[in-house]
């Protein structure tokens, strides 16, 4: 993931912003009885990219990925559109509990950039609802040009898309957090419409990691700098700040590990796993990592 990518991530601040005014009063709306539901993965379970995560001798690798995560930020459909036979076999792939969060396809957000969609929308959307109990909520990404003067197409969209599934939007382009009037008339209508906002914690893009949650949901995608030493430390205040939300009402929280080389996100994943149990009471299960020299931090 070369997006928010920096020449030297040690001359960036990594501190967490302070909450939003809004997130508390959005987070008091959930059922404090509601179980917490918490899902950790890679956005992308390729050997290629998990650089020596797979055992050798490895066949089926998304076989292998889902004993080892419960969730992956299914980052394919993006570039293709996959039709029912491959979500099915990928479902049927995965044991009980594990989650498909996929991209929504760039024939949608980039190609037509939102332009008459609805019957693209349908066709995605009913491919994705063969992952049935297995699907965990999409995410709609659209361009870093994609600018306000444009906010007509996605309230269409929004307003448009099937209701029966679960959807986030990740906004890229710095007016929409930079400008505090674009950024409340847009996060008001992510309210309304019951649809979460995206968060994303990169080197290169600190605009981006706004901590307003629109819905009783934290969906999370984290960008490691390969900088050892401040990914450990930049996970460990995502814990402090999730922690805190928890207390707050938060029962969803969606998290996913990139890097700008992806190697070591497996690692980082355990990591984080291992602070949120310890902080939260939970057990998650931990990924098996190989003991091999590529996968250590330090």
């Amino acid at each position: 993931m070369k997006f928010g990518q920096v020449d030297n991530p040690k001359e960036v601040n990594f501190s967490l912003p302070e909450d939003h005014p809004k997130t508390a009063g959005t987070l008091s709306k959930n059922d404090p009885n509601k179980e917490l539901n918490i899902y950790v993965g890679c956005a992308k379970w390729n050997k290629s990219d998990l650089k020596k995560f797979y055992p050798r001798g490895t066949k089926d690798e998304l076989a292998y990925y889902s004993k080892q995560f419960n969730s992956i930020e299914l980052n394919a459909t993006f570039y293709q559109m996959y039709g029912a036979d491959q979500i099915i076999n990928w479902r049927d792939k995965t044991p009980d509990g594990f989650k498909f969060f996929p991209k929504i396809n760039q024939s949608i957000s980039h190609m037509r950039r939102l332009i008459n969609v609805q019957p693209l929308v349908e066709e995605y959307c009913d491919y994705i609802s063969n992952f049935e109990e297995k699907l965990g909520m999409v995410f709609l990404q659209m361009h870093n040009n994609f600018k306000h003067k444009n906010a007509d197409r996605l309230s269409t969209f929004i307003e448009n898309f099937p209701k029966a599934i679960p959807l986030a939007v990740e906004m890229r382009n710095t007016e929409w957090f930079t400008n505090e009037n674009i950024a409340n008339e847009t996060f008001d209508f992510f309210e309304k419409n019951n649809v979460s906002n995206v968060i994303v914690d990169t080197a290169g893009r600190r605009d981006m990691l706004h901590m307003r949650l629109t819905t009783p949901v934290a969906f999370i995608r984290y960008v490691g700098a390969n900088e050892p030493k401040s990914d450990i430390s930049r996970l460990d205040d995502w814990t402090e700040r999730i922690e805190k939300w928890v207390q707050l009402g938060l029962r969803d929280i969606y998290f996913f590990v990139h890097q700008n080389i992806e190697k070591e996100s497996p690692l980082l994943s355990a990591h984080f796993i291992d602070q949120i149990n310890k902080r939260l009471g939970t057990n998650l299960k931990k990924p098996k990592l190989p003991d091999s020299p590529s996968l250590k931090l330090f």
